[in-house]
């Protein structure tokens, strides 16, 4: 790590675009049965794996941009989807469309359920961090966030136990992860959200710079605070209900690659944004290899691998906080 911070932007860049590139072709060859190209061609296992890697890639890439989009808010490393309860509000709005069975919208129907599940709970979490002078204490909204997840959580545990019998297997399933793609279009409606909201990560990541130093200093360098929160909260919890919409939950990956990235290529969101999509993706590619091989037989759900993962991760980091701030 040490050696990549002495690199430039277009070194560590150029490095981490090989690193997905390289995590793909392993995904691409991985698998519960080791075939040739041949017979992967020849039984479409090929097209199948072809589009996992892609929804790994696409998934990881938007799930941690809206980890940097959090922590950049909240100015705290600590913050992402899964520990704010945004997962959990986008996870129970598609679980409820998934066990209703509600087809207003045709495809996009999940998606628009997860996506208002997802700004739902962050207005929430806002909403009840909010002290009575108006502030939005940092602290204070991580743990409604987390209050709020678990609330979130039972309930969608609850309907998960009224689900019929015939949709039971499906939601559990996805509850704990699965890129398996089953429908192309779907793909593509969430890869075309995530490049949506890395582009605008992107174009205004001088807005997240100047957020990150704090509302009142934000303000005095002429940024319209208000308005930038809302659109970066929204534009973060669409990206995130998307995600979710089509993988179910899976946690920590907002937490464990942008604190990793920001260690490599520093603070300055231009580098960061862009540098922790490329990372995301290769982290997530490489952990659902882990999820297909690990067991001789089956398959762990992703969603399980990226908890172990970023798990004692979550905890060194609250371990570390804890000890700078005095708290």
């Amino acid at each position: 790590m040490s050696f990549l911070r002495h690199k430039s932007s277009p070194v560590v860049f150029g490095l981490l675009a090989l690193l997905l590139a390289g995590a793909c072709i392993v995904s691409l060859l991985t698998g519960p049965a080791q075939l040739a190209w041949s017979e992967m061609w020849n039984k479409g296992i090929f097209g199948l794996r072809a589009a996992r890697t892609s929804m790994a890639s696409v998934a990881g890439a938007g799930l941690s941009v809206a980890g940097v989009i959090f922590q950049s808010l909240l100015r705290n490393p600590l913050a992402e989807p899964y520990v704010l309860g945004v997962t959990a509000g986008a996870g129970l709005g598609a679980a409820l469309a998934i066990v209703i069975g509600i087809t207003a919208f045709g495809l996009w129907t999940v998606p628009g359920m997860a996506f208002v599940g997802a700004l739902g709970t962050i207005l929430l979490v806002q909403a009840l961090a909010r002290s009575p002078s108006g502030a939005v204490p940092v602290e204070t909204m991580l743990l409604a966030g987390v209050t709020v997840s678990a609330v979130l959580n039972s309930l969608l545990m609850f309907v998960v136990s009224v689900a019929p019998s015939e949709k039971l297997r499906g939601v559990v399933w996805w509850l704990l992860g699965n890129l398996q793609v089953s429908d192309w279009r779907l793909l593509e409606i969430v890869a075309i959200v995530v490049v949506a909201g890395l582009v605008v990560a992107i174009l205004w990541a001088r807005d997240l710079n100047l957020m990150a130093l704090g509302d009142e200093p934000a303000a005095r360098l002429g940024l319209n605070v208000t308005r930038s929160r809302n659109m970066f909260f929204v534009v973060a919890s669409l990206v995130t209900g998307a995600t979710v919409a089509a993988c179910g939950i899976i946690g920590f990956v907002g937490l464990i690659v942008p604190h990793a990235i920001r260690l490599i290529v520093g603070p300055d969101h231009r580098r960061l944004v862009p540098a922790a999509a490329l990372a995301g993706a290769a982290f997530l590619v490489l952990a659902d290899c882990l999820a297909r091989t690990l067991l001789p037989q089956g398959e762990i759900p992703i969603g399980v691998v990226t908890a172990l993962a970023g798990g004692p991760l979550f905890l060194m980091l609250l371990r570390k906080h804890k000890a700078v701030t005095g708290s």
